[in-house]
């Protein structure tokens, strides 16, 4: 009983945290300061590329994929230079919105108290929410130095500076 009360509310948390992203949405999020920052052990990104994200993170659901019409597309395909700004922004949510998921699941260990609580709780955030934060940490740097040579290449054409990020 306890491990079905643990997983509804594991299942309405992902419910809850996916809606909270779709209104985040609307929020301006800043890609360089505060929890989306590049900090200094992510060597700009040298961390996730031992742990081979490139490799995996076309495996893992993608609700993007799942719900079309709720979510803007993750592609590069066709004209992106103008949906990049938004792509960044949804790294920003869909980060934001696993970490809250996951802080949520913390109730898990009220909900089933012991070792139980404990593996329920866990399985839920480092299976169903870490590999997520790792994904959008190692996209967004990449998103960002892609617009931000896509600008540079812009501002040549038409004789401007860019100051971007290294």
């Amino acid at each position: 009983m306890k491990l079905l009360k643990c997983t509804l509310y594991c299942a309405i948390s992902g419910i809850i945290g996916f809606l909270f992203g779709r209104l985040a949405s609307r929020w301006p999020m800043n890609p360089d300061k505060g929890l989306f920052r590049c900090y200094t052990f992510e060597n700009n990104g040298v961390i996730y590329e031992n742990l081979n994200i490139r490799k995996w993170q076309k495996r893992v659901p993608d609700m993007s994929k799942i719900v079309p019409f709720l979510m803007p597309p993750k592609n590069l395909s066709g004209d992106y230079a103008e949906r990049l700004p938004t792509m960044i922004q949804e790294t920003c949510i869909a980060e934001i919105t696993h970490v809250v998921v996951s802080i949520l699941g913390l109730r898990c260990l009220k909900i089933w108290p012991g070792m139980g609580g404990i593996v329920v709780t866990a399985v839920f955030i480092i299976v169903f929410n870490v590999p997520y934060i790792l994904i959008q940490r190692y996209n967004r740097p990449r998103l960002i130095r892609l617009q931000c040579k896509l600008q540079k290449k812009k501002e040549m054409r038409e004789g401007e500076v860019c100051v971007c990020l290294s």
